[in-house]
């Protein structure tokens, strides 16, 4: 028996778009499965989008489009670590458009409510830089900042 274990996102409606989005910003990411109400389903939902399978950088997700009983919170968020500012701001710019909000140090919520983290792999180096007064010095400036910025990170890093 194979057993797989993944993260199962419950939207009001939008599960379809959602999917969309996250797939065309995250490379190595596809929709693979979209599934409709069947005939007799409650609330008028039979043909509407039921959930949605899709992978990002081949992690698999299945999102459901279940009505407004749930809603996402900081406590689960997508972390992506990516290695220079540019996709950083790709990353950021594109989860942010069409009402997502930033958050600090590297968090931001999309325009449907779900947590991500985009973090530069720089910071994980910095952090664990051996001289403890680097690391704290990049600590204070991450602690400072929304949208991460490697280049201010260094600079507070380097003092």
């Amino acid at each position: 028996m194979q057993t797989s274990v993944h993260p199962f996102l419950w939207f009001d409606d939008q599960a379809e778009e959602a999917a969309a989005l996250y797939t065309s910003l995250i490379p190595r990411s596809r929709v693979t499965v979209t599934r409709t109400y069947p005939d007799g389903a409650p609330g008028g939902m039979a043909g509407k989008v039921m959930s949605v399978s899709f992978e990002l950088d081949g992690l698999p997700v299945e999102a459901l489009n279940a009505g407004p009983q749930f809603r996402f919170t900081e406590a689960f968020s997508f972390y992506v670590s990516v290695t220079t500012q540019d996709e950083v701001d790709r990353l950021w710019d594109g989860l942010i458009a069409g009402g997502g909000e930033p958050s600090q140090c590297g968090w931001l919520k999309d325009p449907y409510g779900l947590s991500w983290q985009i973090v530069p792999t720089a910071l994980d180096e910095l952090l664990g830089d051996p001289d403890p007064a680097r690391a704290q010095r990049a600590m204070q400036a991450m602690l400072g900042m929304t949208r991460l910025d490697i280049a201010a990170l260094r600079a507070a890093a380097d003092g």
